[in-house]
């Protein structure tokens, strides 16, 4: 079965920890919410340094508990000792979207009070767990996202397979809905020929057959997808030897519908035959 998996879920209030500790629960996790970071040794030697019915375990550590954070590193290093895989998770979304989400479920933040305004607890919070978030294995910025396609993001960081060297997640999305803020590359594509002008095409995607045929008969198309496989394929090798294990493309047309849809499908499509490399495709704009 491998080695046992032991995440660390942390974050800013509002940005999607509960949900992403509970797929984890569903998924098998033992999981512990708001343990105090001193406790992490104690709980790892019970949970996992004996034989156990728990494989894997997950915790959260957020500022509910600030006067137990303590010393985060040396907390940290004690899992050593374990023949875990440890991996850090750190959510977050940008300020405006934080406000609006606490306006909606008129929840109180941890650290407001009468002296502390929403927006200065939202800042502090950022600074108590600044140690955490530098250390993350992965960042998930959650100001976009559903809480359906965050449940997904932390059910594929769930099944990682031990064996292979990194993940690789192309995502579309439509420069007119805003840009993805945790990509690690951004390629626009709003200069290749449009399906929208085509009537009949236009209330397709990327993913239907006569756009399919469409842009694969357009050679800009075909041009542009050789040209961000080669990127790729050229530069990923060097962030592998950088110990990432991450990697986020991010295609980008006017309304994600048609040409980034199209391309993130085929870029799926090619490195999926690599075994040593866990492919993901989304596509931002096609909610249902």
């Amino acid at each position: 079965m491998g080695a046992p998996k032991f995440f660390i879920i942390s974050g800013t209030s509002g940005s999607g920890k509960s949900i992403a500790l509970q797929v984890l629960e569903d998924l098998g996790f033992y999981c512990i919410d708001n343990l105090p970071a001193s406790l992490v040794p104690e709980m790892a030697a019970r949970v996992l340094g004996n034989d156990t019915t728990h494989h894997n375990c997950a915790i959260s550590i957020d500022s509910r508990n600030q006067d137990f954070i303590g010393d985060l590193k040396s907390n940290f290093d004690s899992l050593d000792a374990f023949n875990v895989e440890t991996r850090v998770i750190f959510l977050d979304a940008n300020d405006t979207t934080l406000l609006k989400r606490y306006s909606e479920t008129r929840r109180k933040h941890p650290l407001s009070d009468e002296d502390t305004s929403l927006i200065e607890a939202i800042h502090k919070e950022r600074e108590l767990l600044k140690y955490l978030d530098s250390i993350a294995d992965r960042r998930i910025n959650t100001s976009t996202t559903t809480p359906h396609e965050l449940r997904t993001i932390i059910r594929d960081e769930s099944v990682q397979d031990n064996g292979r060297a990194v993940t690789l997640l192309f995502e579309s999305f439509g420069f007119k809905y805003g840009n993805p803020t945790d990509v690690d590359f951004m390629f626009d594509v709003r200069c290749l020929p449009n399906p929208h002008w085509q009537p009949e095409l236009r209330p397709l995607t990327g993913l239907d057959d006569p756009v399919i045929q469409f842009l694969q008969s357009q050679a800009l198309t075909q041009e542009m997808l050789t040209h961000i496989q080669n990127f790729v394929e050229h530069w990923l090798p060097h962030f592998i030897k950088d110990n990432r294990n991450y990697i986020t493309v991010g295609i980008g047309c006017t309304g994600g519908q048609h040409r980034s849809v199209y391309l993130v499908s085929q870029l799926h499509a090619h490195f999926y035959q690599n075994k040593n490399i866990h492919t993901l495709a989304r596509h931002r704009e096609l909610r249902h």
